[in-house]
């Protein structure tokens, strides 16, 4: 399985791509969401999950999932935000927009791990 990490913060990334490491996927990285729609086009088919921080320069999470969203081929990506953003308002326009789920930051791996579980998209080889 493969994931793309969306987050403007080196720290994050590589604490979500432990985090997803660890359970079996193959990890890409961006540190924006215009980096992260090169991307995805760079890639010769989508990956089964993007990891989208919400506050980032050049294009912010939410621009990045409703771009995504627009493309036909690459609807099968599950988008799951990983963000700070607390306020009930920033969620529902998150879903609306697309993403399948959302996690707010500080997290555990094990949080995390059961978002993915809820979602199909936990390798059946790791328990939570």
């Amino acid at each position: 399985m493969r994931a793309v990490i969306v987050d403007d913060s080196r720290a994050m990334r590589r604490i979500v791509g432990r985090i997803l490491g660890d359970a079996g996927y193959e990890i890409s990285e961006a540190g924006d969401g215009l980096e992260a729609l090169a991307v995805l086009e760079g890639l010769e088919s989508p990956p089964e999950l993007a990891c989208v921080d919400w506050n980032m320069p050049v294009m912010d999470g939410l621009t990045f999932i409703t771009e995504v969203r627009k493309r036909p081929e690459w609807r099968s990506i599950t988008l799951m935000m990983v963000t700070t953003e607390s306020e009930q308002d920033r969620i529902v326009r998150a879903l609306a927009a697309g993403a399948h789920e959302y996690l707010i930051k500080p997290f555990t791996g094990e949080a995390m791990l059961e978002k993915l579980d809820l979602l199909g998209l936990l390798p059946t080889s790791t328990g939570v």
